[in-house]
């Protein structure tokens, strides 16, 4: 019985890796510093930084430094920035009530940055545990945090962040209906154009320690309330839900939707692209990050492929937009 000699095919995917020309010519995704969102933790006082141990390179820094950081970043394609305060003890409070002055630390640097460099994109977290003396992003009441009480708190938050001169709040919460909420009071304080990014699958996830760290805003432990946050962030393991959350604040007025982590959780970045037109958001926590640059630092990876390898990965999956702690150093490689 004689053999057939198989059909010859005239396709060769390898003629188009030939080269890095090629290579660059056919990419099918690609991350642009426009893309990318910095975080900015902020702390008192004047012409300081202090290095955060767990995030090589990333820095708690003051109002000036950020503005310094925002210039930079802007002058290299990165033209978002996330606003976090590291809150003194002495200012944190059950009720938060730090959270609310128009001239806190958020504030100021969000004024300070849109005086100095007006065209940058300023996001404010809306979010209780930096204010909060037992570090739940909500308000604990009768031993439980409180969805609707909190909700409340947050459009106050939403509108004193606005008047200081954000043009996204970011609710990161993770409680129910606060997105309405949070809309129906900006327009009603004639904020209408400041947009909402919503957290809208946020995950109890293992990988937010450092960022804990930074901000000092683990829970602490209470009687009858849990130290995590387990009651109102999403459990790990559901996919489907996250489809559910993202519907809801879609429905309430979202503009962009923000799913966190981003690295784990590709499959529920996939899932949400698909789902809506709104764009997507994703969020490389700094778990994530502290993982890279500590492989990095032992030799056992090379940090600017396998970091720029990262963020394809998570653009790829469908987000428009990522979050991430390296994006200015990012940009300034790539510049």
């Amino acid at each position: 019985m004689s053999r057939r000699t198989p059909p010859k095919s005239t396709r060769r995917p390898r003629r188009l890796r030939r080269s890095e020309a090629l290579r660059a010519l056919v990419r099918e995704t690609r991350v642009t510093p426009a893309q990318l969102v910095q975080p900015i933790f902020l702390i008192e006082g004047e012409a300081a930084s202090h290095p955060i141990e767990s995030m090589g390179g990333v820095e708690r820094v003051t109002v000036d430094r950020a503005v310094t950081l925002v210039r930079r970043g802007v002058a290299a394609g990165v033209a978002s920035f996330a606003l976090f305060p590291v809150v003194a003890d002495e200012r944190k409070s059950p009720g938060a009530e730090e959270a609310l002055r128009v001239d806190n630390l958020i504030g100021r640097a969000a004024a300070e940055i849109k005086s100095a460099v007006p065209h940058a994109c300023v996001i404010t977290d809306v979010a209780l545990d930096p204010y909060s003396s037992v570090g739940h992003d909500g308000l604990v009441v009768d031993g439980e945090v409180a969805n609707d009480a909190t909700v409340r708190v947050l459009s106050e938050m939403a509108v004193a962040q606005a008047r200081a001169g954000a043009d996204v709040v970011a609710p990161s919460d993770m409680m129910d209906g606060r997105v309405a909420a949070i809309r129906c009071a900006l327009d009603a304080a004639g904020f209408t154009s400041v947009a909402i990014m919503s957290y809208a699958a946020k995950y109890a996830s293992s990988l937010y320690g450092p960022f804990r760290e930074a901000l000092d805003s683990a829970p602490v432990d209470l009687e009858g309330v849990p130290p995590d946050k387990k009651t109102y962030q999403m459990d790990p393991s559901n996919a489907r839900e996250a489809l559910v959350e993202a519907s809801l604040d879609e429905s309430e007025g979202a503009d962009i939707l923000l799913i966190k982590p981003a690295g784990w959780y590709l499959d529920v970045i996939a899932r949400v692209r698909v789902r809506t037109d709104l764009p997507v958001a994703a969020y490389q926590v700094s778990g994530e990050y502290a993982m890279l640059r500590g492989a990095a630092a032992q030799g056992w990876i090379e940090w600017e492929a396998a970091y720029a390898e990262s963020l394809a990965a998570i653009v790829r999956a469908g987000a428009d937009i990522v979050v991430t702690y390296g994006a200015v150093e990012y940009a300034e490689r790539l510049a």
